[in-house]
């Protein structure tokens, strides 16, 4: 609870009024003083009367990609039974505050507001809760409460549409190596039969000696698994525009691409950091590369991530994208030749072409999203 400065400078009056009428014997100064006393005190009574209510959000939708429109629905109910919400409301909406009438809202009834939510910016936009601020009539004390959650909107970034996607070369586990992108179904292991699988999966002789049915699982082993390798160093990405690093959303936007492309081919891919946030939150890769953040992290983070990819092995097809401040640091990818057949490096925002053959990779240097994707379609050797 707030007193504002009428409500203190009607409390000091109060008690000065208070104090010389009774020191002099001045009724008409008593008066005064005890009447701007019960001003004070029917304002904290006022403003302390909490209303009930009921507040639900509809994000519609809540997943977009970065420019493209999203709303937010909110609905206020008045659940109380006696008096009517005569209320000043304000909603949080990411960094900015949109105002919500609620005036004369009567029990039982409720308002509606619809608004837009800014998505220029790829990101997580918070948005609520509801503020309400409830004050005195003659002003002199404002009380303000929240009401509901916060519903988050994702804005991904941008997707260009990519038209090649690596095959690489997936390898099987009998120890040979299929480069094509659809092959042979090899064995994998055995287990338990489950309601809905294939009878004809069912291996009948190990079922025959262990007593119940044994299911064969198979793995597709031509199947290419891609890699996709985000660095969010802020040294890799030192310029900034308006406080925002463009480099780095167009590698998040390259990254998103290959994504994309790979799930419309029905092709396993993973999204990786190279300075994982440790309190990223979940999901799929887009809801990721949404609230990733650039992370103050030197040359030892990216040393870390190169020898986890080296030793686990994680796909045969491994893009990696950077900024400019991490050409020179180009040389540490060269090591992951052996592991991955096939390594693309994109470089984003640098002020010149990166040298031609770096470390032997195949290096796309493009200024942002879009011209990624077109350089991108135009690899002739993965």
């Amino acid at each position: 609870m707030g007193i504002t400065a009428r409500g203190v400078g009607l409390l000091v009056a109060a008690v000065v009024l208070l104090g010389v009428g009774f020191r002099y014997a001045y009724p008409e100064l008593t008066v005064l003083g005890a009447a701007a006393g019960v001003a004070v005190g029917y304002a904290l009574v006022s403003a302390a009367w909490r209303p009930r209510l009921e507040v639900d959000r509809i994000a519609d939708p809540d997943r977009v990609a970065r420019g493209e429109p999203a709303a937010m629905t909110l609905t206020i109910r008045n659940t109380g039974r006696l008096r009517a919400a005569n209320l000043v409301a304000e909603d949080r909406c990411g960094g900015r505050l949109v105002p919500v009438p609620l005036l004369r809202l009567r029990p039982g009834r409720d308002t509606q507001v619809r608004y837009d939510v800014p998505t220029h910016r790829r990101g997580v936009v918070p948005v609520g809760p509801l503020r309400v601020t409830r004050r005195d009539p003659l002003g002199l004390v404002a009380l303000a409460r929240s009401y509901g959650g916060t519903v988050p909107v994702w804005v991904h970034p941008r997707i260009h549409p990519l038209t090649a996607v690596p095959t690489g070369a997936g390898r099987s586990l009998d120890g040979r190596t299929d480069s094509v992108p659809h092959g042979s179904i090899t064995f994998d292991s055995l287990r338990e039969y489950v309601v809905g699988d294939e009878l004809r999966r069912v291996h009948w002789r190990t079922s025959a000696r262990v007593g119940e049915l044994m299911v064969r699982e198979n793995v597709d082993t031509s199947l290419p698994r891609i890699v996709v390798v985000l660095d969010n160093r802020t040294a890799a990405h030192p310029e900034r525009v308006d406080g925002v690093a463009e480099s780095f959303e167009s590698g998040c936007e390259a990254a998103a691409s290959v994504v994309a492309a790979a799930i419309r081919e029905d092709l396993p891919v993973s999204l990786l950091l190279v300075a994982p946030d440790d309190d990223s939150t979940g999901g799929g890769p887009l809801d990721r590369l949404a609230a990733v953040e650039l992370a103050d992290r030197g040359a030892d983070a990216l040393r870390t991530a190169l020898s986890r990819l080296r030793q686990e092995r994680l796909g045969d097809s491994l893009v990696f994208l950077t900024g400019p401040g991490a050409r020179s640091e180009l040389g540490y990818l060269g090591a992951l030749r052996g592991a991955y057949p096939s390594v693309v490096v994109g470089v984003f925002g640098a002020a010149d072409p990166t040298p031609a053959g770096a470390a032997g990779l195949v290096v796309v240097d493009a200024a942002d999203g879009a011209e990624f994707a077109a350089e991108w379609d135009g690899i002739r050797r993965w």
